[in-house]
Parts: C-alpha cells; structure tokens; sequence
C-alpha cells in the first residue's frame, strides 16, 4: 500500500467528507479541506489539530460550481502543503425532485454540483497529478450510478453514472502517468443528506461505520469499490439484472 500523506477532501464541512478527514487525521496524514461553508469547516479544522497536533491541516472556502476557484483552490493547497497524494471528489447534493414536478431548478443544481462540479476537481486534481507523475484520485459516486432511479432520486442517480463513466474514463487515460482513479460507490450511510428521508431504511449504516469502511476501500486504490462491501456488492449485481419495477423500493 503506498502511503498518500498529503490528502485534499472537498465537501468536508459535514456528512461523508467531515467523517473521511476525521479517519485520516487519526491516521496522521496531513489535510487539505474546502466546503462552502467555512465557520464549520474551520471549527473542524480546530478541532484535528488539537487532538492531532502533528498533523498540518489547512482549509480554504470553495463552491466546486466556482470552476476557476476549484483550479485556484487545489494549486493554493498544493503549494502549501508542498504536494497532494490524494484528492477525494467528495462534495455534492441530493436535492433533485421527480421529472415534470416543476423543479428543474433543482434537477439542474444536482447535475451541475455532481457531475460538472466532479469534472472540474477531477481535472484540477489530474493536472497536478500528471506533473508530480504520481497520486491517487478518489472519487465519490454512488450505489445509484448502477441505474436509473424515480422521483427524487432520477438527477442524483444520472449524476453519479455520469461521474462514474467520467472516473473510468481518466482511470484509462491516467493510468500510462503513474496515477490511479478509484470509483467510489457508497451505498446508504448517516448523514445530513440522508437525514431528510422520512422512510426508515434498514440498510442505513452509521456515520462512522461508514467513513471508516469508506478510508479502508480508498486506501487499498481499487478501481471501484462499493462501500460497505457488504451488503452492496451482492446488491449491485441484483440491481443490474433487476426488472424496473423494483428500483422503486430504492427512492
């Protein structure tokens, strides 16, 4: 395993991105964090180097739809961090709504963040890469990238397959420059964007089981990982041979 010190998380004021820089603060590696929202981010910052003062962490304020930011961001942490290891595309929203509802606005807010946003970071991240001819692009997709889903989940879910062919894509052109992709497929984990479905979901793991089973898949650098594996892998081979009727029980 080749150890990737210097680790740049987008989205990291919360949910899935909070928790990963939690597990590789615990891990010594140094951070390099960026969120909209900054008063949390910042108290996050706080909080890692207090209880991890040999770690750096540094923090800027991004919207990864400010595409020129998000290239100005990544070459500001890469200066002061020296160099990035890994960059995990993590930020993104889930806030799209049923076709024909009247809420395009929202539909487009989802594919904008999710997937123009997740081009942006992966090239920013890939042309810092292919100088140092090393490191390690994790992006987070979804279980839902496996198919197309109803009602709210019908943006979210073309976002992520788009992101997720886009991931593979540079997988097989970066590969030849000594960098590696990983297609990051969580499937249902706590957080403030699972939080607002009112249904109980039986497959729901924690915020911390989650962000710990998601480290250890990025870690190993596989091409995808669907994370936890179980029960996510067998279900990615059901729901691909699943008749459409059944996608309904996902949204």
């Amino acid at each position: 395993m080749v150890l990737r010190q210097n680790i740049l998380i987008t989205g990291a004021s919360s949910g899935l991105g909070e928790g990963m820089a939690r597990q590789f603060a615990a891990r010594g590696r140094n951070l390099a964090l960026c969120a909209r929202r900054t008063d949390r981010l910042d108290d996050l910052a706080a909080q890692l180097r207090a209880a991890y003062p040999g770690i750096a962490v540094v923090t800027r304020a991004l919207d990864v739809t400010d595409h020129d930011r998000v290239f100005k961001v990544f070459e500001e942490f890469r200066s002061e961090l020296g160099r990035l290891d890994r960059v995990i595309v993590n930020a993104g929203l889930g806030k799209g709504q049923p076709v024909g509802a009247g809420r395009f606005d929202a539909n487009r807010q989802t594919l904008e963040t999710n997937l123009v946003g997740a081009v942006a970071q992966i090239e920013a991240a890939a042309g810092i890469f292919r100088e140092q001819r090393d490191g390690h692009l994790a992006v987070i997709s979804s279980f839902m990238a496996l198919r197309g889903f109803p009602r709210n989940l019908t943006a979210y879910s073309a976002s992520k397959a788009g992101i997720s062919a886009f991931a593979e894509g540079a997988r097989l052109e970066l590969s030849d420059h000594g960098i590696k992709v990983t297609d990051v497929r969580p499937g249902y984990i706590s957080s403030e964007m699972t939080a607002r479905s009112t249904k109980r979901n039986p497959l729901m793991v924690s915020a911390e089981a989650g962000a710990h089973a998601l480290v250890k898949a990025i870690e190993a650098e596989p091409k995808r990982a669907y994370v936890p594996s179980w029960p996510w892998v067998p279900l990615s081979l059901a729901v691909r041979l699943a008749p459409g009727r059944l996608l309904r029980t996902f949204s």
